[in-house]
């Protein structure tokens, strides 16, 4: 035992030696790790830092685009992105699984939602497992899912299915002013973040002012990346894009969009293309096109990217004669009252002689005969021997012809002129030859319709901050330039009236009750393919640019045509489906703008004769001849009754109700006065219960059946403007039952 006890001494010793300098190792690594907060040369403050801090994405929304009244027109709404987390840990309960457990399942019962294959999203899952991805998403196919799809999916509880609320944008109108507005997609940057970008239009053109500034917070989490209690977090705002107010108005679209539908079905023309505008202000209210698109599903958008209103150029055709003459009337070489001999006119010997639209002309006729029939001959030589070329030329420019008019949208190309022969100069005086976009002749015509001053034409009324309603930019009408008089203006209105007013004019379709229309009509050749132009009467484009009231116009409307279908009839019925848009859109937008009407008939009166005892038929040709309105309310051959009864004075349009011998047969009274409502009841001894006012858009009893005396009538009643309202509003009704309602935090 003795000899053992020095090398146990010993050993005990070494080890004692050994923990002795491990623990001044330990003790020196220590105060040395916190004296320099460095391990191996890196900052264990940072090291934390990156393992437990963490950074989140504040999304910016994309600024509101609206009509001139705030109504929307584009805006950002909610969406979501669909992922998939396949990260094992995330599961902490076997029974409450977070990850995807089964691909194969999992991929079945996706493909029921997304426009993916199930081989295709399953290889997207079991790629993403294989890669030991902590989760996947779906491409284009998982972004964009409406708040509908989502709660479908999410009743599958699909395990580590999830989503992420994104933003989408939402065009609430569908086709509305489509070409002008564009429309925003959203792309992927470099980074694999998705920004939405413009691509057409307003969204494309102001891109930069709609666009917002992502935010960011970061914060202290946990290993799962879950925020920690204590955490501190520091938040960079985002900044929202700003809002941009149009000029457009939303009803005056509206106005133009049903009236070019109805045209497009059923005239099933190549092309269609309108704009209103504002005259004083050189504000457009309106501008559209057919064909057209659908910005939020880019339905039809295949038919037509640009916007024809200002970056396609063609012949005009006669609409140019109105600016051809307003030089004349300008320089006082216009006299209506001289004659001309029409039918053709030989520009120079070499040159073919040019001819009227009806090629024999009409004789010796004044030349403002030759303006209300649009003669070419009366505007070839207002252009040769009245003016002279040099002139003629310089006006062309004064009504900015010759360049673009700097419209707020992109892409505007510029009028051709063609101006070198003598057969051109003579050509471009009544439209044909030279090419010029629909602005320019929009801006051209404020300068006619606004005393003289020619206004520069724009779409952008202000820019607005999204979340301040602070007004960033405002725009203001700019005089282009003075081409003309307030004297030559209002004279050449005067002329443009006639165009519409006199027999012998090519715009007696145009004529709107209670309103003057001065305006000229347009057939324009289409050049075809091979040179020359195309042959065949729809083969050309018709058209008609008008302003309201005359005296002092208020809305100037410009409508073309391209190749209507227009079987067995004639050229000159191409103002059919001009008109079918020109004059609805005209007068529904004057009087939605509380335009007073410049002209009102005198109703002639009359008193009503005796039809007791007399037969029906006689009694209904009677009452219509003096252009009184018979409604007959029996089925027998004998007057027994009629109110307002005889010896009473009545306006002529006003309803007599005629009851016969035999049952009583209730009538259609939609759209009736109350007033006349009356006379039913009182006529049939009805009970008569009434609600609203304005005029009926409902009744209880079913028209064309059998009534009794004492019988309930019950008649609903609506003004003009509610009834509008109301269309609107089941309108957009219909439209948002087919589109995901915002989700409401």
């Amino acid at each position: 035992m003795n000899k053992k006890q020095p090398y146990m001494n010993a050993g005990a010793t070494l080890l004692f030696g050994f923990f002795g300098l491990l623990f001044f190792v330990l003790l020196f690594r220590y105060f040395s790790i916190q004296i320099t907060g460095e391990v191996d040369g890196q900052p264990l403050a940072a090291k934390a830092q990156e393992k437990y801090s963490r950074e989140g994405n504040l999304a910016a929304l994309r600024g509101d685009i609206l009509d001139r009244n705030g109504e929307v027109i584009a805006e950002d709404t909610n969406a979501y992105t669909l992922i998939a987390i396949l990260d094992k840990k995330m599961t902490t309960n076997s029974k409450k699984p977070q990850h995807v457990k089964d691909p194969e399942k999992t991929a079945k019962e996706l493909a029921k939602y997304l426009e993916m294959d199930e081989l295709e999203i399953y290889s997207i899952l079991s790629k993403g497992i294989k890669n030991h991805k902590f989760q996947v998403e779906f491409g284009k196919e998982g972004r964009d899912i409406t708040h509908e799809t989502k709660s479908k999916i999410e009743k599958l509880k699909l395990p580590g299915i999830t989503f992420i609320r994104d933003s989408k944008r939402f065009y609430p109108n569908g086709v509305f002013a489509s070409h002008l507005v564009g429309y925003a997609d959203r792309i992927e940057q470099k980074d694999k973040s998705i920004k939405s970008v413009g691509k057409m239009g307003i969204e494309k053109s102001l891109n930069d002012e709609l666009t917002g500034t992502n935010g960011k917070v970061n914060f202290e989490s946990d290993l799962w990346g879950y925020i920690l209690p204590d955490g501190k977090e520091k938040i960079t705002p985002a900044q929202n894009g700003n809002d941009v107010y149009l000029t457009i108005d939303q009803k005056i679209q509206t106005f133009l969009e049903d009236a070019m539908n109805k045209a497009a079905k059923e005239y099933n023309p190549e092309k269609i293309i309108a704009i209103v505008a504002d005259p004083k202000t050189g504000e457009i209210l309106a501008m559209g096109q057919r064909p057209s698109f659908d910005p939020k599903t880019k339905e039809g958008i295949e038919d037509g990217w640009h916007n024809e209103a200002i970056e396609t150029s063609f012949e005009p055709g006669s609409t140019m004669k109105i600016f051809t003459l307003a030089a004349a009337v300008q320089e006082k070489v216009f006299n209506p009252n001289e004659t001309y001999q029409s039918g053709s006119y030989q520009v120079t010997k070499r040159d073919k002689a040019i001819h009227d639209h009806n090629y024999s002309g009409w004789g010796q006729i004044t030349y403002l005969e030759g303006v209300q029939r649009s003669s070419n001959v009366a505007f070839a030589k207002i252009a040769k021997e009245k003016l002279g070329f040099e002139k003629y030329r310089e006006y062309l420019t004064k009504f900015g012809f010759d360049k673009p008019t700097g419209i707020d949208l992109p892409n505007e190309t510029s009028g051709k002129i063609q101006f070198t022969y003598p057969i051109e100069k003579i050509t471009t005086a009544y439209g044909q030859g030279t090419a010029i976009t629909p602005i320019q002749q929009i801006q051209a015509a404020t300068a006619i319709a606004n005393g003289g001053k020619m206004i520069k034409p724009h779409v952008v009324k202000k820019i607005v901050n999204h979340d301040t309603g602070e007004v960033i930019k405002s725009s203001s009408s700019q005089v282009v330039s003075t081409p003309i008089t307030k004297e030559t203006a209002k004279e050449v209105r005067d002329i443009l009236e006639t165009v519409v007013t006199s027999p012998k004019g090519t715009g007696g379709r145009y004529k709107i009750d209670g309103y003057s229309v001065a305006g000229k009509t347009g057939t324009a050749n289409i050049p075809g393919p091979n040179g020359g132009y195309l042959q065949g009467a729809n083969n050309y484009m018709f058209s008609f640019l008008g302003m309201a009231p005359k005296d002092d116009p208020e809305l100037i409307v410009y409508v073309a045509v391209q190749q209507p279908k227009l079987e067995g009839l004639e050229t000159g019925q191409g103002a059919i489906p001009v008109s079918a848009i020109f004059n609805p859109v005209m007068k529904n937008s004057l009087h939605y703008l509380n335009i007073k009407p410049s002209q009102l008939e005198e109703a002639k009166m009359d008193k009503l004769e005796d039809f007791k005892g007399k037969s029906v038929v006689e009694t209904v040709a009677a009452l219509k001849g003096k252009g009184i309105e018979p409604v007959v309310i029996g089925k027998g051959s004998k007057v027994i009754r009629h109110l307002p009864e005889s010896g009473t004075t009545v306006l002529q349009g006003e309803k007599v109700i005629i009851q016969t011998n035999g049952e009583i047969i209730a009538p259609d009274m939609t759209g009736w006065s109350l007033r006349d409502v009356m006379k039913v009841a009182n006529i049939a001894g009805l009970k008569l219960n009434s609600k609203g006012k304005g005029f009926v858009t409902q009744q209880n009893i079913k028209p064309k059946t059998h009534v009794q005396k004492g019988d309930f009538l019950i008649v609903d009643l609506k003004t003009p403007e509610e009834q509008w309202n109301q269309e609107n509003n089941e309108k957009t009704n219909a439209q948002e039952e087919n589109t995901e309602e915002p989700v409401q935090d």
